[in-house]
């Protein structure tokens, strides 16, 4: 017979995270990874094995000691902790409304803070790196014209790279106003502006492979030579080919993903000028603060440009206050 932590947790997992909040497979697994950890840690650290793990045994101080565990045994950094933790209330702030009766505990862990961990760098290229390798694919064959559209499309959606896997025939409008239907996390869908260029070179390439014929409003946009969708894998793959023809060395040494593409459009149109909750509605993230990275990392970027443009003007330099008689006869009156 199954426990309660084994059944609430399966209800949690199917019911509510697939079915009623609609998250991808990916999330999902992230969060059944979470949780493996959490019985795997019960069952070396506490001798408590699986089939005996129940929700009474479960409180803060043990959730405390599981990333401490995390942190000194696995050496996990404090970002994969604060995922782990994230996904741990993410349960205990849905099982205060399925057992109200443990309110109060599933508090006390919801209260447990996130470890402190400098925030990375955003790693992104620049607009001249972007643009060259952007010009790479050799738009005299068919397979670079492929190439050249899906990496214009990448970079000028800002999309997710299942997004752009997901991406079909119908999800694109290309008459004006031109945009790209991008479905992504918790299967919401956002419309994307196209640049004119990226636009032109997504009706040749429809045209070319004869996407606009009908009966295929629901083909993959890019896809294999089986005419099955691009993987992420494929797509990350088509990106490091042409990184490799760069002439760019540090474009060539640059650890490029689908993702830094992304990251570069956003810091792109942040020094360019474009408002952060229009980049947010771009990226289709929930929060605002998650898109401030991009102010905070050109923000940097900016300070350490002006550092190395010339010395500074402003100095620092002042009079010491011990050396000064009329200040020091004035303490002693005191």
């Amino acid at each position: 017979m199954a426990t309660d932590f084994a059944a609430f947790l399966r209800r949690f997992l199917t019911s509510y995270l697939a079915g009623l909040r609609g998250y991808s497979p990916n999330t999902i697994a992230s969060y059944r990874d979470a949780f493996k950890l959490l019985i795997c840690y019960f069952r070396d650290q506490r001798n408590i094995p699986p089939e005996r793990l129940t929700l009474e045994l479960i409180d803060a101080d043990v959730i405390t000691g599981f990333l401490e565990w995390l942190s000194t045994s696995r050496h996990n950094s404090a970002s994969t902790c604060n995922q782990r933790l994230a996904a741990i209330d993410s349960f205990f702030a849905w099982m205060q409304s399925q057992d109200p009766a443990r309110m109060a505990r599933c508090q006390d862990i919801l209260a447990i803070p996130a470890s402190r961990h400098d925030q990375p760098a955003v790693e992104h290229l620049n607009v001249d790196q972007t643009r060259h390798l952007l010009t790479l694919p050799d738009r005299s064959t068919r397979t670079g014209r492929r190439d050249a559209t899906l990496l214009a499309s990448l970079y000028d959606t800002a999309a997710r790279v299942q997004e752009l896997a997901d991406l079909t025939v119908r999800d694109l409008r290309l008459d004006h106003p031109a945009m790209a239907a991008l479905t992504g996390k918790g299967r919401k869908t956002r419309h994307v502006p196209l640049d004119a260029n990226t636009t032109a070179l997504l009706a040749a390439y429809r045209t070319e492979w004869r996407l606009d014929s009908p009966g295929n409003e629901d083909h993959p946009v890019f896809f294999n030579q089986h005419r099955d969708k691009l993987s992420r894998g494929g797509i990350a793959w088509i990106l490091r080919k042409y990184q490799t023809r760069a002439a760019d060395p540090a474009l060539a040494r640059a650890h490029l993903s689908p993702h830094v593409l992304r990251h570069s459009r956003a810091m792109h149109l942040y020094d360019a000028g474009v408002p952060l909750p229009y980049i947010r509605d771009i990226l289709g993230h929930v929060d605002l603060s998650t898109t401030e990275i991009y102010a905070r990392a050109s923000t940097e970027a900016k300070r350490k440009a002006l550092e190395t443009v010339y010395d500074s003007v402003v100095t620092a330099d002042l009079a010491e206050w011990n050396q000064n008689s009329e200040l020091l006869d004035w303490l002693v009156s005191l």
